[in-house]
């Protein structure tokens, strides 16, 4: 089916974001008064189809598909929505999913616009094993501040509740406030974590002369972006923030993260243009016995 392109195939995964958000509805208006895996599996086929919309979009440019703010904020989408599968599975986290679908909906309908999937140009090279790496931190950092985001805000819809006697606060199975506060913090720690390992690897990969590595914009975003969770971290745990500015706190920065992501990679040079590997054949002869040759012909991408 030449036809069903990546993007028709995100289009279609979307289509399932927005019917686990639908659904989502059905369990808030009900208290999340009983254990339903239908919304549960709605968000896996969206995620089980959104991974194959990257893998088509992969395979067709033979590079990692993060090229425009398409790309990227698929990427990111995907993060946050494999990271909230796996936490939803943890007894005290089920509900996890219901919260996760409408930012998975919402933000999918805005990377659908036509305008942010231009037509690729170069095509970046996202190979080897410390660029692997430093990939899969990252993006599994920004999924657990997605999922930190999402727990903040359940933590403040309960406490709106509670401090205005509303009876389905106390029915109602999500978790208390309590516990919402220690998984918010635990994932941002997560997030933290991650993120530092991610800029730590991305410090040794290669790069193009020239092109000092604290000088690059993407660089200073991550770094500006490390210094915000690291302050938020310190100030609730050692100075005693009290747990809603916290929780304010974390959505605010995850939603920087998400608005200023795709501009960061666009005008990042160490993101956009990768320098390329040749490989060098030696000329065995009397003659010349040491030259070497480097021709286009010759120019292979890892």
């Amino acid at each position: 089916m030449a036809w069903f392109t990546d993007r028709h195939c995100f289009l279609v995964a979307v289509t399932f974001y927005g019917l686990s958000t639908i659904y989502s509805v059905f369990l808030w208006r009900k208290g999340f008064r009983r254990d339903d895996w239908v919304n549960y599996l709605l968000l896996a086929a969206g995620v089980a189809l959104h991974t194959l919309a990257m893998t088509k979009r992969g395979l067709t440019f033979h590079s990692c598909p993060v090229n425009n703010l398409y790309e990227a904020i698929t990427f990111l989408l995907w993060a946050l929505g494999l990271a909230s599968l796996i936490y939803s599975l943890l007894p005290r986290l089920k509900f996890l999913a219901a919260f996760t679908a409408p930012v998975l909906f919402t933000i999918g309908i805005f990377a659908l616009m036509p305008g942010l999937d231009p037509p690729h140009g170069l095509k970046p090279e996202f190979s080897g094993g410390l660029r692997s790496l430093h990939a899969a931190t990252i993006l599994q950092a920004y999924g657990a501040f997605g999922l930190a985001a999402v727990a903040a805000a359940m933590f403040l819809a309960q406490q709106h509740d509670l401090k205005a006697h509303k009876l389905r606060a106390l029915l109602s199975l999500l978790p208390s406030i309590q516990r919402l506060e220690l998984v918010t913090t635990r994932l941002v720690m997560v997030g933290f974590v991650l993120l530092t390992i991610g800029l730590a690897v991305g410090s040794q990969l290669p790069r193009k002369e020239g092109i000092p590595f604290f000088a690059d914009p993407k660089v200073l975003w991550s770094a500006l972006l490390w210094l915000v969770y690291l302050e938020a971290l310190v100030a609730h745990k050692f100075f005693g923030r009290p747990a809603r500015r916290f929780a304010v706190g974390i959505i605010i920065a995850f939603a920087f993260l998400l608005l200023t992501f795709g501009l960061t990679n666009r005008f990042s040079q160490m993101h956009q243009d990768s320098p390329q590997t040749t490989n060098s054949v030696n000329v065995v002869g009397n003659a010349a016995p040491n030259l070497v040759i480097r021709h286009p012909s010759l120019v292979t991408h890892e």
